[in-house]
């Protein structure tokens, strides 16, 4: 009765669809309910013959995202494919501000929680996750590791969406100077 109390509590607390947890790193590349559309306020679900770069993001005990800053221009689909370099299980997940924060705290007080979502991955110490998005809204959006306490150390970053014209590519950039190549731009 309790967990369910909890569930319906998340589900008020959310103005978009859960997010997931799980232990298999993969899951969300193979999972059935990843794979349904769902169109949040910072984009949408992607599909994996649509993507226009593929970004490399790593995680560490350090409780940082490497890198914590990415530019992406509207429209673009990306892959994500993130790496666990700590001996922590840690996550990735994509939303507002606003929502991660709420999450993060309701987190804390339910730690056990368990969903899956196409814009999260939960990633095992020494392995790798993916999250395919479309970035289909201009806007500022971040993304962070919701496990207790994490998210509170500052394991999250920032993804500045800037409005485009022409939506067939990311000119995708980062602190750390990788750049989409140009026949994806």
């Amino acid at each position: 009765m309790f967990r369910i109390a909890a569930v319906c509590l998340f589900a008020s607390v959310m103005t978009s669809t859960a997010l997931a947890h799980s232990n298999d790193p993969h899951e969300n590349a193979r999972s059935p309910k990843s794979r349904k559309v769902v169109e949040t306020e910072f984009g949408m679900s992607g599909r994996p013959n649509a993507v226009n770069t593929t970004i490399m993001v790593e995680m560490n005990d350090e409780m940082l995202f490497k890198p914590g800053v990415l530019h992406i221009q509207s429209g673009a689909t990306i892959r994500f494919v993130i790496t666990n370099r700590g001996d922590d299980l840690h996550e990735m997940v994509l939303g507002r501000t606003e929502d991660l924060k709420k999450h993060a705290k309701l987190m804390a007080r339910f730690p056990g929680m368990e969903h899956d979502e196409p814009y999260m991955t939960h990633v095992k110490a020494g392995q790798a996750g993916e999250i395919i998005w479309t970035f289909s809204k201009a806007g500022q959006f971040e993304y962070g590791c919701l496990i207790p306490g994490h998210y509170e150390s500052g394991m999250k970053g920032t993804v500045y969406v800037q409005a485009s014209a022409a939506t067939n590519g990311s000119n995708f950039s980062e602190e750390t100077g990788h750049e989409t190549p140009a026949s994806l731009r």
